[in-house]
């Protein structure tokens, strides 16, 4: 019989027409990938949910749309409402790796090299993602020069539950734990390895996250021993390369992709940061530290590019006042670069779970 014949429309109506609507990146339909929910029909009106899998999801107002589009031309519709809601995926179980509690996905972000401004893009990388509506927690294990308390404006103790667990401090929707808070600024850190995996037991197995879809973990420069057992005992969902575009930092940004290669943990992509400088006077740009090594280091690796980011003085006064460009400037093109960022990673880390599921 004729649909436009029925009687009344029905909920396998509407996923008949859904199942036409495919996630480019995912590569499956809506209705396979259950992004379909709560289809409610009153005679010619139609309203359903579209659950993404990531709140910063690039590609939202297209699935949108199309899906919109496709529940419109069914005969006898004449009204749709779409409620766009997001549910972000439990990574891939790790063998051998411990999950840590309340975390859905971890990303690491690692430099082959210091000074590269590897804490600032966690942080904003970070800022970006709670921005878009994520739950979102730092974990800054860069024992040597935790400086993420202070780009991000939080300087107090931390505390802990009745059950001896600590409690992550917050600022901008952002929850952090750091071995900064554990010592003072002028005090330096001179363990050995045992007591910095000890450290980094603790952080992983003795906080009370709640809730986090996204675990940003601001790991030590380098590629040494310290790296390695850290990297091999963290359950990574993937991590991210932050280089500068001058040889020797794209040189240990390769050894940095090789480690994580050695250990079967996925490059989400580099970030080439200070890429140029742009005088805010004249508008010209100087590429101080030349420009484009990122990008093709990320096409001899095979690796995703995710972005690159300017020297800018705004980056660098938000991550002293303790109020990071995210947040500080949200409509400047470095924040919307840093989104864009966040974005790319977030859509990347659903595939790897969404793959990893089927």
């Amino acid at each position: 019989m004729e649909l436009t014949r029925k009687a009344h429309l029905t909920q396998a109506d509407v996923l008949s027409a859904l199942k036409n609507v495919m996630d480019p990146e995912l590569g499956k339909d809506l209705v396979s990938l259950n992004m379909i929910r709560n289809i409610r029909i009153e005679k010619k009106k139609v309203s359903f949910s579209l659950v993404l899998t990531t709140h910063a999801c690039p590609l939202k107002k297209e699935l949108e749309s199309a899906a919109k589009k496709a529940v419109e031309e069914i005969p006898g519709v004449e009204e749709v409402k779409v409620e766009v809601t997001a549910e972000v995926p439990q990574a891939k179980k790790l063998p051998q790796k411990e999950a840590i509690p309340g975390v859905k996905n971890t990303i690491a972000v690692a430099s082959g090299k210091g000074g590269v401004g590897k804490s600032t893009v966690s942080v904003n990388i970070a800022l970006a993602l709670a921005k878009k509506g994520s739950k979102v927690g730092i974990l800054d294990i860069d024992i040597y020069g935790p400086s993420i308390p202070t780009m991000m404006g939080i300087h107090k103790p931390l505390e802990m539950t009745e059950d001896k667990m600590l409690l992550p401090l917050e600022n901008y929707g952002v929850k952090l734990i750091s071995v900064g808070f554990m010592l003072d600024e002028e005090t330096p850190l001179i363990w050995r390895g045992p007591l910095v995996m000890q450290l980094v037991q603790q952080f992983l197995k003795g906080v009370d996250w709640g809730d986090i879809d996204y675990l940003v973990i601001d790991l030590p420069p380098g590629t040494g021993d310290a790296q390695l057992t850290l990297v091999q005992t963290i359950p990574l969902t993937g991590a991210i390369v932050v280089t500068t575009p001058q040889d020797v930092a794209l040189i240990d940004a390769r050894r940095a992709i090789k480690m994580f290669g050695e250990v079967s943990v996925p490059i989400l992509g580099i970030v080439e940061n200070m890429s140029q400088f742009i005088c805010p006077h004249c508008g010209k740009s100087t590429e101080i530290f030349s420009r484009g090594g990122g990008e093709k280091t990320s096409e001899r690796y095979k690796v995703p590019f995710l972005g690159s980011i300017p020297i800018d003085i705004k980056i660098r006064e938000g991550g002293d006042s303790g109020k990071p460009v995210v947040v500080g400037s949200p409509d400047s093109p470095e924040t919307l670069e840093f989104i864009k960022i966040a974005e790319k990673v977030a859509s990347r880390i659903s595939v790897l779970d969404i793959t990893c599921e089927t």
